[in-house]
């Protein structure tokens, strides 16, 4: 099998689709260097005081008027009059609101003013009583008060232009920090943080108190919220939906080596950043039984009864007024509680009935990569699906039917449906939303079977994330029978008119009908999620060129034979404004003052930068913004932890979820044999090296809790022998999130992607690493393959096998066991390992990893990669002690990094699958 990208055709589409954007993407002007700008004013003799400037208003109640906020556009049949009288509200009061891109002193005091009323009004705080966490919320609440009027006007927008709409549909956003994001979109960071110093307040500090909104689990997570960055950047009419679970990703603690779950209670000081949305609460049945009517419908009776509780947040585009909408669904119960067990003394089964509804959105569960069927996780999904069809029907249906009369309609015909609503499936977890649209159009609309079903798969496309066939869903056709009676007799319908299909397209070859069915009857008869979503979708796609390749080749191969149409590449993409405008304030300032400013919305300048790798003292500033990035890195560790880094030795970090396809063990092998050459060489040279690794684990998944625990303990080992001598050190990153990131990325010397070749669907922290300057050490797997094409394999570190030659080592009968005996490095690493060198209190402690490896069959060849790894860790070290030619090859990388932008891969959807086009905002309407 070969997986083959057309390189000549690939980039005249790139420079194709880079004319398009630039030509219809309307000039915003952006002020990159304002926080250094006023760092540096803060920093001036004339201007630092102990005190608030004298001519600001003191911290005193006091404050400019009240603001008010309308929900999104009104309801149906709505009276003319009653809707320009609240139009006319909302409009009034968001123009009370100062434009606070204008820094002048009188907007300066404005923000102090709005900061000091909410401490007061909000939070009921005087400054004697106010804590740091009070002055955070104030400053949120503040920023929050300038989001407001594009919110309203966007939704106003929206509503009076009646545009296409996108719903990104997603069980995980893994949105972080929401404070300084939102202050440098709106472009009120550089006055926010002069107005705070003047109140004698420091907005770093208070930035840290922010908690990350940690609603994913990695990569899948990560890239919505980059998606909905962009969606609004780019004027999108756009929605994302997701749950809004109580407790996140939990907190990681190390423990003796051991990772230790800790709950994660974001919630637990508030939300300043949402607004729940009471008036569109929406019922969610579960259970119950199907009754066929006479007139052949059927009905859903008996069941159980959730409410779907929308909560909405913000998300403003880069300074082009646009503010989109992340709605959050929270589950509550649909009853209160009940009296007749408070009559009998029964409180606690009162209290139990209400928990045992509003469980659903209590907890994220943790993605180990291994599907298992859990009753909750389904409810989950079918909560989500269902309350977000719900809600995009009642928008779908509220319409402006005379936009010069402002009188509201219903639309009554879904014939135009799915050309004013697209649904993104963020991989088959909102997959249960396609049987439910048909449950909503056919049982509730009472539009016929093939009107619904042409509707449904004309709005439906499907993002598939994993090739790994554990992770794809397959739900127990026992357990949709008792939790969703009905969608599971929808979804037979489905396969048997999808058999049919298959049948004639492919006459009298039933084991392909076998193969392609949404019905599995081999084991447990269950449902395959990724099969019934290509089925129900017009388009799916993949996430990399090669992951792409692959799902064609092998993944999907009977569903791209019948449907070749159906099946597109959409390489991800990162955020630029988070991932290096306001993660690396130095180095964004340098390019915008040799680029000007345009990058923060058109990532592909960045390639004029290409001629500076014949600057000495662009060079020069260039690798002193890294070098200042790694003290910063190492001032944080040694604050927070107490650990003491080099920062001239390489920052060499993989950090990413815990897994064993992704290799954090192949890591700790170049480690320990690292160690071991020294120890045989004491007085050798030997490249600095400090190597970061960090992740959590799923708390089921144990040996990924093994590989953790094994990374501190050869950790112990390695940092505190003598005879090493600050040449190496290993150090795990403990509880990496969003927020720890944005620290740890542009300090990166090194970037590890070395998951084994077919594994990785794309990655993005590979993309975040790129674009701030750190090489990248990896195999020809997921978006590794096409960063290689944009910077040149000059400019990467590339080892390991190909995805045809895994094959073919698989199919040949792979034997770890040669590899073992056949090189002496890698047998003295695995003995020690085995013999308890690193574990001298229980000396077998690791023997489950060793015996992955050895006896198990090494399923993700660790062992026939590890020569070639081994010997390019050699060829970086020696190509760091070149800092000339290590710096350029540090500059090309950010100089390529242009394509790795989400705003390209929205454009891409948009364009290729959507049919959605820009909508923009004008607060002057």
């Amino acid at each position: 099998m070969e997986h083959k990208v057309d390189v000549k055709s690939e980039n005249a589409e790139h420079e194709a689709s880079h004319a398009r954007r630039r030509a219809r993407s309307p000039q915003r002007k952006v002020f990159t260097n304002e926080i250094q700008a006023d760092r540096a004013r803060s920093k001036s003799p004339h201007l630092r005081s102990t005190s608030p400037h004298p001519s600001a208003p003191k911290l005193l109640f006091g404050g400019g008027p009240l603001r008010r906020a309308t929900s999104e556009s009104q309801a149906a049949n709505a009276q003319s009059a009653e809707w320009r009288r609240k139009l006319a509200i909302t409009i009034d009061g968001a123009a009370a609101i100062p434009d606070l891109t204008d820094s002048s002193e009188d907007n300066l005091h404005e923000v102090i003013a709005l900061f000091n009323r909410h401490l007061h009004c909000t939070l009921a705080q005087d400054l004697s009583a106010a804590t740091a966490r009070d002055f955070y919320l104030s400053l949120a609440y503040t920023i929050r008060d300038h989001v407001m009027p594009g919110w309203i006007k966007t939704a106003d927008t929206y509503y009076q232009a009646d545009p296409k709409r996108v719903y990104y549909v997603s069980l995980e956003f893994y949105m972080g920090r929401t404070l300084t994001n939102t202050m440098i979109n709106l472009g009120i960071h550089g006055i926010t943080r002069r107005a705070l110093y003047q109140m004698g307040l420091d907005m770093e500090q208070l930035e840290e108190l922010e908690v990350d909104a940690g609603l994913g689990n990695g990569g899948l997570g990560r890239l919505a919220a980059c998606f909905l960055d962009s969606m609004a950047t780019q004027a999108l009419p756009a929605y994302g939906y997701g749950l809004r679970y109580e407790y996140g990703i939990f907190t990681q603690r190390i423990f003796q080596g051991y990772q230790e779950e800790v709950p994660d209670d974001w919630l637990s000081y508030g939300n300043p950043w949402e607004v729940a949305r009471p008036q569109y609460i929406i019922p969610i049945q579960f259970y119950g039984d199907v009754k066929w009517l006479d007139n052949g419908r059927f009905r859903w009776e008996g069941s159980n009864v959730v409410l779907a509780l929308p909560y909405d947040t913000p998300v403003p585009g880069f300074r082009n007024n646009t503010v989109n909408t992340l709605r959050l669904w929270s589950a509550r119960s649909s009853n209160s509680f009940d009296l007749s067990y408070f009559n009998h003394g029964d409180y606690i089964k009162a209290v139990i009935d209400r928990n045992l509804a509003e469980n659903i959105t209590r907890v994220l569960y943790p993605n180990d990569n291994i599907f298992e069927g859990k009753e909750l996780r389904l409810k989950q999904e079918y909560f989500l699906c269902s309350a977000t069809l719900q809600d995009i029907i009642r928008r779908y249906k509220n319409v402006k039917s005379d936009v010069f009369a402002g009188t509201g309609a219903v639309r009554s015909s879904f014939a135009p449906f799915a050309e004013k609503v697209a649904i993104q499936l963020n991989d088959t977890h909102p997959s249960l939303a396609i049987p439910e649209l048909m449950r909503l159009l056919v049982d509730h609309e009472d539009i016929d079977w093939d009107d619904a079903w042409e509707i449904c798969v004309n709005t439906f496309s499907y993002t598939n994330h994993t090739i790994l066939p554990e992770a794809l869903e397959r739900w127990p056709v026992s357990l949709l029978e008792n939790v969703l009676p009905r969608h599971l007799m929808i979804i037979y319908e489905i396969n048997r008119r999808h058999l049919d299909h298959v049948v004639t397209m492919f006459p009298g070859d039933l084991t392909r009908r076998a193969r392609m069915s949404i019905v599995e009857d081999h084991g447990e008869k269950s449902i395959n999620m990724a099969h019934l979503s290509i089925v129900g979708s017009h388009a799916v796609n993949g996430v990399a060129q090669i992951h792409t390749e692959i799902i064609k080749a092998s993944t999907f191969k009977d569903f791209y034979e019948l449907w070749p149409e159906k099946f597109q590449n959409k390489t991800n993409g990162i955020t630029q404004r988070r991932w290096l405008l306001l993660c690396n304030p130095m180095l964004s300032n340098l390019i915008t003052s040799k680029l000007g400013d345009l990058w923060v919305t058109e990532l592909n300048e960045l390639a004029k930068l290409k001629p500076f790798v014949n600057d000495e003292e662009f060079m020069k500033a260039f690798m002193a913004a890294k070098r200042h990035n790694k003290a910063k890195l190492a001032a944080y560790l040694k604050k927070e932890h107490a650990i003491e880094v080099n920062v001239e030795s390489i920052f060499d970090m993989q950090v990413k979820r815990i897994h064993e396809y992704k290799r954090q063990l192949l890591n700790v092998l170049n480690v320990i044999t690292q160690y071991n050459r020294i120890k045989a060489n004491p007085y050798g040279k030997f490249v600095p090296r400090t190597v970061f690794i960090g992740g959590k684990a799923a708390p089921g998944y144990d040996m990924a809790k093994s590989i953790i625990k094994l990374i501190n303990s050869v950790a112990e080992v390695v940092n505190n022998d003598p005879d090493v001598c600050g040449r190496l050190k290993l150090i795990f990153l403990e509880n990496y999130r969003v927020s720890l990131a944005e620290k740890v990325i542009p300090a990166c010397d090194l970037s590890e992607q070395i998951s084994t070749a077919g594994t990785e669907a794309s990655g993005t922290g590979n993309m975040k690493f790129m674009v701030n300057g750190a090489l990248t050490v990896g195999t020809l797997d997921g978006a590794n393959v096409e960063m290689a094409r944009e910077m040149g394999r000059e400019n990467i570190f590339i080892f390991g096998m190909t995805v045809e030659e895994v094959e073919e080592l698989r199919k040949a009968g792979y034997n770890p066991t040669k590899y073992y005996e056949d090189n002496a490095e890698l047998k003295q690493c695995l003995d020690q390992i085995a013999g308890g060198v690193f574990s001298p209190d229980q000396p077998d402690r690791f023997k489950n990893i060793v015996d992955a490896l050895l006896v198990h069959g090494d399923r993700f060849c660790l062992l026939a990669d590890y020569e070639s790894y081994i010997k390019i860790q050699d060829e970086i070290s020696q190509a760091y002690l070149d800092k000339e030619t290590w710096a350029r090859k540090c500059l090309l990388n950010t100089a390529a990094g242009g394509f790795f932008s989400s705003d390209r891969t929205i454009e891409d959807y948009a364009e290729n699958i959507w049919n959605v086009h820009p909508c923009h905002v004008s607060l002057d309407d």
